[in-house]
């Protein structure tokens, strides 16, 4: 009987805790809310911009009963995260955090937080990320640190960090990412950071740091930046680094560095091949042996002579390498040696978004950063009971979803140091492009759209959308992921970063002006790759062979047009037209019109097609052909022989094959009739280029 009272129980148990939501199985335990009360005590000392942090209110609990704004709970109801990056926080990082034994994810950034960063941190076993960058943060980096095993992502940079980089982070060999840029460090660059297996970038730019690079950084098996920038390094750059990153290695304002196959570098001397990793004798502080030509043991005498020398010079070279570090410092800072401008400890930013503008969900502690939920549902035009309707139920749809914290932590929140470009400033409109690094150290493009902008029809979007992510070409900007943000009232477009901009800004380049830079100028053999390349791409978009429907481009220009670092050409913007109001569509059309990129026929027809963007490609041509972002149709007239007088004057005599140009002249010309029955189709001008 009480057996069958005891199973009886528990079934009942157990279905109660069916019932429950994810999350609400327990309250959050009796520490984790003191540890939650006074870390939000010390971080907002004013008590006026976390209100919701009060006695009494289940941290867990949905709102508007309980619940703690910026914290999201795992299942079994265990703080997870805690998100509170733009929130204008002044206060303090207090030890009692290590009170939160199941958090996972810590985002403290874009604040203006102050003091050390305490070492009871090492107490949180199970986080995988640490953001307390864009603070006042100041004091050592603790070395504890390095005994979070599962750490991932740790992002210092921005703050007022003193003292060396612990050599104990070497032992996180979960860790992908370390960004201690722009702080006050110095010392060496631990050998021990060659130790880490999954670190794809380490950013140690506009600091203190000394001595050379160490050899087994060049050995990390998944490294692909590494940023050493406004340093005062010395020494040999390990030239399989060099080889390896390529782009990826950024060393400006580091004089004493030399290297071979590195332009801005001097060459080395036998004075600099020094191994990095190994000690050397007196500048490690280590005296050498001396031996006694008869073999009999050094006398007292030539004993204390060396110590003597050893000193001198172990004192000369410290010396030494203190002027030099603050004559580099000195020349950095009178130079405006920083990649942004700080103010206080604070980076220049758009403005942040206010306290209210962040929400939370609830996830597992193993969620990850681009898994929370952060009020990035698409919902123009959600039911009343908050439905994200075809969205939601679309599995394409959904693979492309990124957290909308990541994308304003990858652009330090859409920082003015970060634009790559904005077509304008009108509510509503497209608000500008961005560079940003995801977590991975991946770089990234972000589109910004007003949600006003957007096709208000769901169904509409989510089909561009899906045309969008099905695009995959070696001439065509990827589609990396998408969200939508009721905080914000904006969508973000997240695309792959093309690193040489685009092809506009490699024309009109005076190369015999010292401004203009003779660097700019593209060799011939490049200037064909770059049309071939072109070609490919639009035909490519009009083709069904890959079972996506035709694509019309739309609005192919030169500054749809980018450059990866092989000068390969990307098209931009394809499809973007599927996603935009035809009111927008039609404003962004000016500025082509009036570069010439318009077909003649669209102002009678009204409307786009195949045609039109072969009339595009043709402008392009003749613009690659000129290096003029300036073109007429009248360049076609001109006779063969008189091909010099359409080839860019950048390029000399033998510099380009008078043929292959006239050849050019010919496609731009039939490419830019009148009458677009003449002209022809994109698979026609590839069979065509095939012979250049």
């Amino acid at each position: 009987m009480v057996s069958a009272r005891l199973v009886a129980l528990a079934a009942f148990h157990l279905l109660v805790l069916l019932a429950m939501g994810p999350g609400e199985a327990r309250a959050a335990d009796g520490g984790e809310v003191r540890a939650l009360l006074a870390l939000g005590a010390a971080l907002d000392p004013t008590g006026r911009l976390l209100p919701s942090w009060a006695p009494g209110r289940d941290p867990c609990a949905p709102p508007p009963s309980g619940g703690f704004d910026g914290v999201a709970c795992d299942d079994s109801g265990a703080v997870a995260n805690v998100s509170l990056q733009g929130k204008g926080l002044a206060g303090t990082l207090p030890p009692a955090v290590a009170g939160l034994r199941s958090l996972t994810g810590l985002y403290l950034h874009y604040n203006a937080l102050r003091g050390g960063i305490p070492r009871e941190l090492a107490a949180l076993a199970a986080l995988t990320d640490l953001y307390l960058d864009v603070n006042n943060f100041s004091g050592p980096v603790p070395p504890e640190i390095g005994a979070m095993a599962s750490l991932q992502v740790v992002q210092l940079c921005y703050n007022q960090l003193t003292g060396s980089i612990p050599t104990q982070l070497g032992n996180l060999s979960r860790l992908t990412v370390l960004a201690l840029q722009s702080n006050r460090l110095n010392g060496a660059i631990p050998a021990s950071l060659g130790d880490l297996p999954l670190l794809a970038r380490l950013d140690l730019s506009f600091n203190r740091l000394f001595g050379s690079i160490p050899v087994r950084l060049a050995q990390l098996p998944s490294l692909v930046a590494l940023d050493v920038r406004n340093n005062s390094l010395t020494g040999s750059v390990p030239a399989e680094l060099a080889a390896k990153l390529q782009a990826g290695f950024q060393y400006g304002n580091n004089s004493d560095l030399c290297g071979a196959g590195l332009p801005a570098l001097r060459p080395c001397t036998p004075a600099d091949l020094i191994d990095p990793d190994r000690p050397q004798p007196f500048s490690a502080g280590i005296a050498p042996q001396v031996r006694p030509s008869d073999g009999r043991a050094p006398s007292t005498r030539a004993l204390a002579a060396v110590v003597v020398v050893a000193v001198a010079l172990l004192a000369a070279t410290g010396v030494g390498l203190l002027a030099l570090s603050w004559r580099r410092w000195r020349r950095q800072r009178v130079a405006g040696g920083s990649p942004s401008t700080v103010s206080g400890g604070r980076c220049s930013t758009e403005a942040a978004p206010s306290a209210a503008k962040a929400s939370s969900a609830r996830k597992s502690a193993s969620s990850a950063l681009a898994s929370l939920e952060y009020s990035n549902a698409w919902d123009p035009l959600a039911d009343a009971r908050g439905g994200l309707g075809l969205f939601s139920q679309d599995a394409l749809a959904q693979s492309l979803r990124i957290s909308t914290e990541e994308v304003e932590s990858a652009t330090r929140y859409f920082s003015e140091l970060n634009l790559l470009g904005r077509r304008g400033k009108k509510a509503g409109g497209l608000a500008g492009t961005y560079r940003g690094t995801l977590r991975d150290g991946t770089s990234v493009a972000v589109k910004r759209l007003g949600k006003t902008c957007c096709r208000q029809e769901e169904a509409d979007f989510l089909s561009g959308l899906r045309l969008l992510a099905e695009l995959r070409h070696d001439n065509v900007v990827a589609l990396r992921g998408f969200c939508c943000s009721r905080a914000r009232g904006e969508c973000f477009l997240v695309y792959d970063f093309v690193p040489n901009g685009s092809l506009s800004q490699f024309l009109d380049v005076d190369a015999d002006n010292a401004g203009g830079g003779s660097g700019r100028v593209l060799q011939w053999s490049t200037r064909i790759s770059i049309i071939k390349g072109i070609a490919k791409g639009i035909e490519y978009l009009h083709s069904t062979r890959t079972n996506k429907p035709a694509l019309v481009h739309q609005n192919i220009s030169a500054d749809k047009v980018l450059l990866d670092y092989a000068y390969r050409p990307l098209i931009s913007g394809c499809g973007l037209h599927k996603l935009l109001v035809d009111d927008l569509v039609f404003s962004t059309l000016k500025a082509s019109a009036a570069m010439g990129y318009l077909a003649p026929e669209y102002t009678t027809v009204g409307r786009f097609s195949e045609k039109s963007d072969v009339y595009a490609f043709g402008v392009i041509v003749f613009q690659v052909l000129t290096g003029k972002s300036k073109v007429t149709t009248t360049h076609a007239q001109l006779p063969d022989n008189d091909v010099d007088e359409l080839v860019d004057g950048n390029l000399q005599g033998d510099n380009y094959s008078a043929a292959e140009a006239a050849q050019l002249a010919k496609i731009g010309s039939a490419c830019t009739s009148e009458n677009p029955d003449q002209r022809p189709t994109m698979a026609e001008l590839l069979q065509e280029l095939s012979t250049v």
